[in-house]
């Protein structure tokens, strides 16, 4: 029993020596890589940073041959800390249960890798380090499943093309074209509440897009209200017509819009650089408008053509 409790709180690369099977593989670690970051479920965690610390042993298949001194040879420490990075940078996360899934699935990327100890702990939560500890292995012979990355249409819709009699034939075209589309809105020409609270102002001017995103989802079956990148990804592999629900994605990225709520445009043109979009398509702002094509760059900027 003493052995079983010393070993639940002991280091990785303990816990990898104890549960070792079958031939030995090499080791490597990362001990106490501390890194300030804003992570976290609750209210009091969002618009600030808080210690994290992580402790990582992958175990790697041993080398053929003389290593020869040969650093691209070996799996470098600078995989386990760049997987740690890439992570962080991708998306805010509320749980260190999926942070140390996404690292732990991007160091098994590495042909080297074969087994993963993630250990990820909060130092500023109290007297007293809160974490999470997983294990991952994958066979000894991987074929990695490499996807072509989807870049989508976004489509923006005035609220006049929303309760315009053409939505349908509009949608039509769009669906019969084999791009993604994603479909966004603006608020409703009903005024949202005001408050003097910026972030609480951020909040209800999101979700008011978010409400005209379900009027629109109400005009035509077809349109499936999504707001995470999970379902976003799912919709665009399985042929949906997604509406973008704005908040979660708004509020989780690491490099969010500048631009607030109330500047629907910039939003979505925000939104469309930062899913790699392959073109910005505005159904006008008046009944009739036609379609302007905009093309999108990475910094969220469009320019009309």
């Amino acid at each position: 029993m003493t052995s079983d409790i010393h070993l639940a709180f002991a280091h990785p690369s303990e816990r990898a020596a104890a549960t070792q099977s079958g031939d030995p593989l090499d080791r490597i670690s990362v001990r106490d890589h501390v890194i300030e970051v804003e992570i976290g479920a609750f209210q009091a965690e969002r618009g600030t940073t808080q210690r994290v610390r992580f402790d990582v042993v992958v175990e790697v298949r041993p080398l053929e041959g003389p290593i020869l001194d040969d650093v691209d040879r070996i799996l470098s420490y600078d995989k386990v800390t760049e997987a740690i990075a890439t992570e962080l940078a991708a998306e805010r996360l509320n749980l260190l249960e999926t942070l140390a899934e996404r690292v732990a699935d991007r160091i098994l990327l590495e042909p080297q890798a074969m087994r993963t100890f993630v250990r990820i702990e909060k130092l500023d939560r109290g007297p007293f380090a809160l974490g999470v500890e997983i294990v991952r292995s994958r066979p000894l012979h991987v074929v990695e499943d490499v996807e072509t990355a989807v870049h989508p249409r976004v489509v923006f819709l005035s609220n006049a093309a929303v309760h315009s009699d053409h939505l349908p034939r509009w949608i039509d075209q769009l669906a019969a074209d084999e791009t993604p589309v994603i479909l966004c809105v603006g608020p409703s020409q009903t005024p949202a509440p005001q408050t003097q609270v910026q972030a609480a102002q951020r909040r209800i001017d999101l979700l008011a897009i978010e409400q005209n995103a379900w009027v629109l989802a109400g005009r035509d079956k077809r349109c499936v209200v999504v707001g995470t990148m999970t379902e976003l990804d799912w919709s665009m592999k399985n042929g949906q017509i997604a509406v973008w629900a704005p908040s979660k994605i708004v509020l989780d990225a690491v490099d969010g819009p500048s631009a607030q709520p109330s500047d629907t445009m910039a939003l979505v043109a925000w939104f469309a650089g930062h899913i790699d979009a392959s073109g910005l398509l505005c159904i006008g702002t008046q009944p009739g408008q036609a379609m302007e094509f905009h093309t999108v760059y990475h910094d969220g900027q469009s320019a009309t053509l």
